[in-house]
């Protein structure tokens, strides 16, 4: 009986030969199944035994062959593997012997080299002990990936992974031992691995995990900035005239980009200032300074704590900090006193006495809209007490600093924000309020981020109130002022834009100037926050070289029209941002688990919005209600609190019973950002693959009493 063995694509199979011309022979396997061989794929011909037998055989002998002894026997050059059957077993090898070898050479690479149809040449002595040094590495780790993932398994979290704990979770490298002993583990006992990590005490604090993994993924070099000296501003600056400027931000507030100052009242003509800080005329683009703000891009707000995009001492020595005169860029807006028309609007370079830097925390008790209304129109400017506007003031009530200039600039906001309105074709509704995060025993500027055991307190605070309107108004003024400055001299800048207030139509950012429908403008920049945003910085710089050299001001200005590193700018600034917003509504809505958690709230109202998602009423929390999937929008609900993660940052809530017989207001949340709120009640995600386990009428920036740390009126 004639029988051949051959190779089919690295495997050996045997059978016998029906038909044989003369590059290819047909092959009939055990089987049945016959197949056409090529002749070059022919290595082993053979009368006895049958291919069954002597594959089997074959295999079995091929375990006993010592390689070390194989290889000692091997010769220099090039050899065949019946040639090492010869010297390895005996002289007459047979075809056991021979398929035998052939096995045991080709599954062994290491120690012989393949050099085509059943030839072999053996690895020199450096390459071998390289190459056996390897697999016992192998062998050495495949044991420890199996000691750790039975450690996991087991409840205990073994060094190496706990130190691996974020790379694995979020930016795993497959192929590491930490990550496939938590992939096995968690095959292993069928749990994700977040649940196995955290069963094993791989993560301590859900607080710190939060704020560790935004570390890892944002500042992986750590949050310190290196020492660099504040550049000074080498041209001379002239001193405002007349200017006694005041700011308006809540006491926590560290760099105090923007203030105002109101001149002429009872002339008949006003000269409203709005001075931005000027880091822009000492850091130029390039240097050390330049450098450290374009890594960081922004400042990161979260409740207690943040990290600023500045150094604080570059931030000192330019914020428009009281009882200094700090280089600002100042927009004059010269208006009618009677019926508010702008006159003129005229941008300087100049240095501005700051007389004051008031505090929202201090005045709005004693402000109110009645009060500034009462004030500009010739009353006498006492706040009424907070108890209410009906009751006459006392003479312990305070007076008011600037209260003649915030009375005016109140009564300007409002028309500025009709004139807008106009153009929007609808009113801006603030029937929301913004919530506050106070962290007992912090104060919002300590170096140190929380430990995530603090007691938190919420409080609310209404959008819209006068000093927010005042601030809000009037830095729009500015910025979108400037973006139509630059666009008429040709400059490029950074502008904010929204084609239309029709759903899902974002607010995008470009270098184009383009109408802002959600903000009712036909330009919008960023640029009166140089201090806590790049964006700023940039444009800044644009508009000093507008009030620098006019006409002539594209020739001068650091970005030119097309420039790539421009477009580059908006792209990382865009990415940076959107994340540190992210982080932040992450780590507010953390506290907000942990305020549900130390006072024992079981039972929430809410309001919802879309397929079962609710926003609670008293508090910054959209979640998911089981059983509230068919409500229609805006049906108010009462939702049972049945547990809590703090990892995943997960509700678990019921439908417990309805507050409206019908929804009162059908359009509630109409508009919103569907995205976020999807995110709001998403799952933590993760990278790790294992079996087991801004809307229309946005505004553009968080209102004053906002989340962070440092509430600043919006520099919109």
């Amino acid at each position: 009986m004639n029988y051949a063995l051959f190779d089919d694509a690295g495997k050996f199979l045997a059978g016998r030969v029906m038909s044989e011309a003369e590059s290819s022979m047909q092959v009939e396997l055990d089987s049945g199944k016959r197949v056409k061989v090529k002749a070059a794929h022919v290595l082993l011909r053979f009368a006895q035994p049958a291919p069954p037998e002597l594959l089997s055989r074959a295999r079995a002998l091929s375990d006993e062959i010592d390689l070390n002894l194989a290889w000692e026997f091997a010769p220099e050059g090039d050899f065949g593997f019946a040639d090492l059957a010869r010297d390895y077993f005996d002289s007459k090898a047979d075809a056991v012997h021979q398929a035998a070898a052939l096995i045991r050479l080709f599954e062994a690479p290491h120690y012989f080299r393949r050099m085509g149809k059943g030839q072999f040449r053996k690895a020199s002595e450096d390459t071998l002990k390289a190459a056996l040094l390897g697999i016992e590495r192998k062998k050495q780790m495949a044991a420890q990936i199996e000691q750790w993932a039975q450690e996991l398994a087991q409840g205990e979290c073994p060094l190496p992974i706990r130190e691996q704990l974020y790379r694995i979770l979020f930016k795993p490298d497959k192929n590491a031992p930490e990550y496939k002993a938590v992939v096995e583990a968690s095959r292993r006992s069928q749990r994700s691995p977040l649940d196995l990590l955290k069963g094993a005490g791989a993560i301590d604090s859900p607080y710190q995990f939060h704020w560790k993994r935004f570390l890892f993924e944002h500042f992986p070099k750590g949050t310190g900035f290196a020492r660099v000296p504040a550049p000074e501003v080498q041209e001379p600056l002239p001193l405002a005239e007349g200017v006694e400027a005041f700011s308006i931000d809540d006491s926590s507030t560290t760099e105090i980009d923007d203030a105002i100052s109101v001149r002429g009242l009872g002339s008949g003509t006003v000269v409203l200032g709005i001075h931005i800080a000027a880091p822009a005329l000492a850091i130029a683009p390039g240097t050390p300074v330049d450098q450290i703000a374009l890594q960081r891009l922004s400042t990161v707000y979260m409740p207690g704590h943040k990290l600023t995009m500045l150094p604080d001492e570059v931030v000192q020595a330019y914020t428009l900090v009281e009882g200094r005169a700090s280089p600002a860029v100042s927009l004059y807006v010269t208006l009618d006193e009677a019926s508010l028309e702008v006159r003129e609007r005229v941008t300087r370079l100049e240095r501005v006495q700051v007389a004051a830097n008031l505090r929202h925390d201090q005045l709005e008790a004693h402000i109110s809209e009645a009060s500034l209304t009462a004030v500009a129109n010739g009353s006498d400017p006492i706040a009424p007490r907070p108890s209410g506007a009906d009751q006459p003031a006392s003479t312990d009530t305070p007076r008011i600093p600037f209260h003649r200039e915030l009375a005016f600039s109140f009564r300007l906001a409002r028309h500025l924000k009709g004139q807008r309105e106009v153009v929007r074709g609808k009113p801006e509704n603030f029937n929301r309020p913004d919530f506050n995060f106070k962290l007992e025993g912090r104060d919002g500027t300590q170096d140190e981020p929380p430990h995530g055991a603090e007691t938190v307190v919420i409080s609310q605070r209404q959008r819209g109130s006068p000093l927010d309107l005042l601030v809000a108004e009037l830095m729009i003024l500015a910025n979108s002022s400037w973006g139509a400055w630059l666009a008429e001299l040709g400059v490029p800048g950074i502008y904010r834009s929204q084609a239309s207030l029709a759903p899902g139509i974002k607010v995008r950012m470009g270098t184009k100037p383009a109408p802002h429908a959600g903000m009712g403008v036909s330009h919008y920049t960023w640029a009166s926050s140089p201090l806590r945003r790049y964006v700023d910085l940039v444009n800044q710089w644009q508009i000093i070289a507008c009030a620098r050299h006019g006409r002539t001001a594209a020739l001068a200005a650091p970005f030119k029209p097309k420039d790539a590193q421009l477009f580059s700018v908006v792209s990382s600034f865009d990415a940076a941002y959107t994340a540190y917003a992210d982080f932040q509504r992450g780590i507010e809505r953390y506290w907000t688990l942990r305020w549900l958690q130390q006072n024992t709230v079981s039972e929430l109202s809410a309001t919802v919005l879309k397929d079962g998602l609710v926003r609670a009423d008293e508090l910054p929390l959209v979640f998911q209600v089981a059983g509230a999937e068919p409500l229609a929008r805006g049906t108010r609900l009462v939702a049972r609190v049945q547990g809590l993660d703090l990892l995943t940052l997960d509700v678990h809530a019921t439908l417990l019973s309805r507050l409206d017989a019908d929804p009162q207001d059908t359009d509630a949340g109409a508009g919103e950002d569907d995205e976020e709120l999807a995110q709001a009640s998403a799952p933590l995600a993760l990278a790790i693959d294992v079996q087991a386990a801004e809307g229309p009428g946005e505004a553009d920036e968080p209102a004053t009493g906002a989340t962070a740390p440092e509430a600043n009126p919006p520099s919109v």
